[in-house]
């Protein structure tokens, strides 16, 4: 009737049994026939609020919901969309219209991220997401998503800012640090084993790879950074160097040295845990993988010291790189360490001499290959010696020198007789040529005529000919006194002969003298018996 008024809020309207449609109210004054009478959508939606069983998705055209709006709008069709503020608002999201709301695929998978990051759980490995198709009014978006990934692809972490850096951080710590298993074979041998290969590498090495470029990228902040990348994330960086699998000690290696750089305050801290690590190498362990990578670190950082050298560079040198000549396994690494040993050199010329002796009174004696390697090393620091350096160690460097010559070993001396092959070697060498070709020469002399390899005796005579062209005089004063001092030796050894056949002789006629005694004694004896 005209006089009816709307129902209260939070009212249902009751029908009959036949679903017969209710007359419109007549329309307000001033209103438009055309259905601008309708109920605002605010008020309509706080009236669907409160009908607590009702849902809140949207009716089918056909719907009781449907046919009242209808009749109350005079024929006209509810808004798609309502207010967010109503609680019929439909998500835009919505996956379907069972009323559960989804949101698209990148923001759930950022929902996953978050959860596995509050659970510390590792980072999945990564596979194709889920289709998700956009409608056409979302094809400028679609195009603007796929622009910003070719830009976060090209930059590679573009957004290394205060917020995202934690996730990286716990990503890489979930995903690469852990305990390292004990190898299979105890007895391994680098040189002859094989090294068991990490199972998981594949995803381990995105994860490298991943921070890499997250440390190299222009964006990259080491302010805001230094506050996850802090003394104890460098420590568990530092044990993974004692893994077996080479690939991943190879990415170790660089993602330390780019920490170093980048990352001031650590520095002093990096250095102080190799030097741990070298010295539980050296007295106590006598194993770790990754004793190659970190001296190759360390010839890079000793590349970069300040001059003058600082105290503890220079005690580093003496008592960590020099007493790793001593390990084993020095095959592995010598390369690196001798390249650190040069760099020190070369910033500090000082410590030419208390360098040679220490290597001289590390010497090995019974291993051919280890005295291969010294000698290798002895001359790239002559490579780079100076000549007031050269005459405080030039004495005892060749007395070791001659005895490498002397080694029955061919390797041995054929490694130390090319060091004439060598031209500052042998400007060195003519330059000092009245201390070291006294010290050189009788062994050289020697092993020309004793020798059992050719080969070192066509060197031999080739060091010779060039020390003859260097000093002739004095070459052939040590001739001759080698001459007449081989035949005073060979004096003595005809008189020490003659002296033992004396003794021979003498110990013989005891002998029977001894005999003839007892055979009396016997004969005296047996004729008493008889009487």
């Amino acid at each position: 009737t005209s006089g009816s008024c709307p129902p209260a809020l939070g009212t249902r309207e009751s029908t009959t049994s036949s679903h017969t449609t209710p007359s419109p109210p007549p329309p307000a004054p001033g209103s438009s026939p055309s259905g601008g009478d309708r109920e605002p959508p605010a008020l309509r939606c706080g009236r669907e609020a409160s009908a607590g069983g009702e849902k809140r998705a949207r009716r089918a055209p056909g719907s009781r919901r449907a046919v009242r709006l209808g009749a109350r709008g005079g024929g006209a069709r509810a808004p798609r969309r309502l207010s967010p503020a109503s609680s019929s608002w439909r998500c835009p999201f919505r996956a379907s219209r069972s009323g559960s709301c989804q949101a698209p695929g990148p923001r759930r998978c950022r929902r996953r991220r978050r959860r596995r990051r509050r659970r510390g759980l590792p980072a999945p490995p990564s596979r194709p997401p889920r289709k998700w198709t956009a409608s056409p009014g979302n094809r400028c978006a679609r195009r603007r998503g796929r622009s910003a990934r070719r830009a976060r692809r090209s930059s590679a972490a573009s957004a290394a800012s205060q917020s995202c850096t934690p996730c990286p951080n716990s990503k890489i710590s979930a995903n690469i640090f852990r305990t390292l298993p004990p190898s299979d074979n105890p007895d391994f041998d680098p040189e002859e084993d094989e090294p068991t290969l990490e199972a998981s590498w594949p995803h381990i090495q995105l994860v490298y790879e991943f921070f890499l470029r997250f440390l190299e990228s222009p964006d990259f902040q080491p302010s805001i950074a230094k506050r996850y990348i802090d003394q104890k994330f460098v420590q568990q960086l530092l044990e993974l160097f004692d893994s077996e699998d080479p690939r991943e000690r190879d990415f170790l290696k660089t993602v330390l040295h780019r920490i170093y750089g980048k990352f001031l305050g650590l520095r002093a801290f990096i250095r102080k845990q190799i030097n741990n690590i070298f010295l539980r190498f050296i007295y106590e362990t006598e194993h770790f993988n990754g004793v190659a990578e970190l001296l190759e670190i360390l010839g890079s950082i000793i590349n970069g010291f300040a001059l003058p050298l600082k105290a503890e560079h220079k005690q580093f040198l003496m008592k960590v790189l020099i007493p790793m000549h001593t390990a084993k396994g020095l095959a592995l690494f010598h390369a690196q360490l001798a390249y650190c040993v040069v760099q020190f050199l070369e910033k500090d010329t000082t410590l030419t001499e208390p360098v040679i002796r220490g290597l001289l009174k590390f010497w090995p004696k019974t291993c051919s290959q280890k005295e291969v390697m010294f000698l290798g090393e002895i001359e790239e620091i002559l490579d780079v010696i100076e000549p007031t350096q050269f005459k405080k160690i030039e004495e005892p460097l060749f007395k070791q020198i001659s005895k490498c010559v002397s080694s029955s070993h061919f390797q041995v001396a054929e490694r130390a007789l090319y060091f004439w092959n060598n031209e500052y070697i042998l400007s060195l060498i003519e330059e000092n040529i009245d201390k070291i070709l006294p010290i050189m020469f009788g062994s050289l002399y020697k092993i020309s005529k004793e020798h059992w390899n050719p080969t070192i005796v066509a060197l031999v005579y080739n060091v010779l000919k060039t020390l003859m062209e260097m000093n002739g005089k004095l070459f052939d004063d040590l001739t001759s006194s080698y001459k007449a001092e081989r035949q005073r030796e060979k004096k003595k050894e005809l008189e020490r002969e003659e002296l033992w056949k004396k003794l021979e002789e003498l110990k013989l006629k005891k002998a029977l003298e001894k005999q003839n005694s007892a055979y009396n004694m016997h004969s005296i004896l047996s004729n008493t018996n008889d009487g």
